[in-house]
């Protein structure tokens, strides 16, 4: 198949996206207004026989202090047939238009899974005091085509990015759990819950806890909850405005593109999540809770009830995003691991975010200007 790439309108973009089962949240054309402090692009690949699309990428671009010179940025993306065999004629033409741009280096993040762990297997090597990683446990699953790719792109001058650990910052994560919906019962999903969760969430309905959902107005009380997580669990937070901003572009884009749960008990909010749906993909977005009332457990409410309500929507995965791929008890992040875990899904490993470098002086550069910070 020859193919031509050129810039395309965000009408065109989003038509594509919607004739897709899915695609990642940070390829919809609304996510460049999420990320405003950033230029952005919507690029098609068109069949040149057809003439029809088949293929879509958001690009944003990030200057340089002081040099009209971009770091090209595909988060998740592009959107575009990954095992095709002819790679090369997919992401040439991008870089020779992303450099036409003033980009000086480009990084991408195939969403291409190579492993997945169930959660039985998990449980397993936490247990198994010589497992430290994720990767020390025999997958359940392995994409051999994955590293087909992982080929083509080193040969073409590709470099793996540093790995996203549980995707706390600028990186994506490279490990994500998800729980399947596609093909099963809501009654399987909960019996495929561990004990421990099962128990939780009995103990919510038992106590009395509601889960709602909110709108645009009560962000601030999001934030509120947000800031009090934050300070717990020592990361700097993103400020209301950025959930506001968030809302209001991707909601306009698709009225049901992010929900906005809480839990509450005696009237008291004391837990809430964001939520976003793209096509048969659900994320759960972001987390936050009070340092009260967790013996009522709302977080397990809270859950369970997107997860019932992803379903209704007819997800096909529900996704609870990053997690480390460290086993260690002692690890900060292992907690989170544990939480995922005990919802009988699955953990899947992405091939993580690669670069190129356009201009090997100003990639270089970055990198240590980026070390720096």
């Amino acid at each position: 198949m020859s193919l031509t790439l050129r810039t395309i309108s965000r009408e065109q973009h989003l038509a594509y996206i919607q004739s897709l089962p899915a695609a990642s949240h940070m390829q919809v054309p609304a996510w460049a207004d999420v990320k405003a402090e950033w230029r952005s692009e919507s690029l098609g690949w068109f069949d040149d026989r057809t003439g029809e699309m088949v293929g879509a990428g958001l690009v944003l671009y990030r200057q340089l202090p002081k040099i009209k010179r971009y770091l090209a940025y595909l988060p998740e993306g592009p959107v575009i047939n990954w095992f095709a065999p002819n790679l090369d004629d997919w992401l040439q033409p991008m870089l020779a238009h992303l450099k036409q741009q003033g980009a000086f280096s480009v990084k991408m993040g195939p969403p291409v899974i190579i492993r997945r762990w169930e959660a039985a297997s998990i449980k397993g090597g936490i247990q198994n005091p010589d497992v430290k990683r994720l990767r020390d446990i025999e997958a359940d699953f392995i994409e051999p085509r994955a590293f087909e790719v992982a080929d083509k792109l080193r040969r073409m001058g590709w470099q793996q990015g540093e790995d996203g650990g549980a995707g706390f910052g600028d990186v994506q994560p490279r490990y994500v759990f998800q729980v399947p919906l596609a093909n099963r019962s809501l009654e399987e999903v909960h019996k495929n819950f561990n004990q421990l969760w099962r128990r939780n969430i009995k103990k919510a309905e038992k106590a009395g806890v509601e889960v709602v959902q909110g709108g645009y107005h009560d962000l601030e009380e999001w934030q509120r909850l947000y800031e009090i997580t934050a300070v717990r669990d020592h990361f700097r937070p993103r400020p209301l405005s950025y959930f506001q901003r968030m809302w209001t572009a991707l909601n306009t884009e698709d009225p049901n593109r992010m929900r906005l749960y809480f839990a509450r008990h005696n009237g008291v909010n004391l837990s809430a999540a964001t939520m976003l749906v793209v096509g048969g993909h659900v994320w759960y977005s972001y987390g936050a809770s009070d340092n009260i009332g967790r013996e009522v457990r709302p977080s397990n409410a809270m859950q369970w009830r997107m997860l019932r309500d992803s379903y209704a929507l007819g997800a096909t995965v529900y996704d609870l995003r990053g997690i480390s791929d460290s086993l260690d008890e002692t690890d900060h992040l292992f907690g989170l691991i544990q939480f995922k875990v005990g919802t009988g899904g699955e953990a899947a490993e992405y091939l993580g975010e690669w670069d190129f470098p356009l201009n090997k002086l100003l990639h270089k550069a970055l990198d240590i200007y980026m070390s720096r910070r």
